[in-house]
């Protein structure tokens, strides 16, 4: 097929390259316009941009899709179906309707659960055991169009960082199935119940406050980690907990019960794993101590 490919960040890039590799022909990349990021605050082309540079492929990076010349160029392509991975961007009716096939997007949950911008962190940090990838034809509402296909996973004990790359790599390969036979696939409308809501993450929830129940900070750990990580306060200096595991102890909520670094919580206590200074790297506890 004739496709464009809508996508941003690391998540999107392996549907990018299954899509050339299966033999279709991409015409256009759309993705985010390069921002300043980092410590230098260099401005830095997104990953789908430098992948799509590499694969030789026009790149366009429209600040909106709401203006008329946008939508004219993008018809003009004349795609058979655009392809979409975490692009960032609201798509406008006139875009939804421009491919012949529409818009299908890769999405990492099971829908009707977790719609929304941050699907795999709201999963984990509410302790959801099962999540997965579901593509669907993209419609006005936020993703609440029909779905073709899904693939659950387990999330066992991995991070978002993890859970993002596994599912970056099923999602590539379940899009490629779909468009391999497309006429065979069932548009499935979303049921309404289980519906839930992934908002994007705010900066105050990265904050761990050892009122709660050590599950459930846990939860939270694994769901921030590895970005923006969740954080805590000693001698007012702000520390990263990068990974801790549940074990039994009583104190008062933030106490530090041992010489591990073990702390206290309102239901049992976390063991610090890994954590990480302001401008230094991941180091163990003991370290830190």
């Amino acid at each position: 097929m004739r496709v464009i490919f809508m996508g941003s960040p690391d998540f999107a890039v392996p549907t990018l390259y299954a899509l050339t590799t299966a033999g279709h022909e991409v015409a256009a990349a759309y993705c985010q316009p390069p921002r300043a990021a980092g410590r230098g605050k260099t401005v830095q082309p997104t990953p789908v941009q430098r992948a799509a540079e590499l694969l030789v492929i026009p790149v366009h990076t429209p600040s909106t899709l709401r203006g008329s010349q946008e939508q004219e160029e993008f018809a003009g392509i004349g795609a058979d179906v655009a392809v979409v991975a975490a692009y960032g961007l609201i798509l406008p009716p006139a875009i939804l309707a421009a491919p012949r096939l529409g818009c299908l997007n890769v999405h990492a949950s099971l829908l009707p659960g977790w719609r929304g911008a941050a699907p795999i962190q709201r999963a984990i940090m509410a302790g959801d055991a099962i999540t997965g990838v579901t593509i669907m034809q993209m419609d006005a509402g936020l993703d609440t169009g029909p779905m073709l296909a899904a693939h659950e996973f387990a999330i066992d004990n991995k991070n978002a960082g993890e859970v993002t790359k596994e599912l970056a790599i099923i999602g590539a390969q379940l899009m490629v199935q779909v468009l391999a036979d497309f006429d065979s696939y069932p548009h499935v409308p979303q049921p309404d119940e289980g519906a839930t809501y992934a908002a994007k993450i705010r900066k105050e929830e990265a904050r761990i406050d050892w009122a709660f129940p050590a599950e459930q900070i846990e939860h939270q750990v694994r769901g921030l980690a590895p970005f923006p990580g969740a954080w805590f306060e000693a001698n007012g200096e702000r520390i990263k907990l990068l990974a801790a595991e549940v074990i039994a102890g009583e104190g008062r909520p933030g106490e530090v019960l041992d010489e591990n670094l073990c702390i206290a919580c309102r239901e049992g206590a976390l063991r610090p794993l890994g954590v990480e200074r302001a401008g230094e790297g991941p180091m163990g506890p003991g370290e830190l101590l």
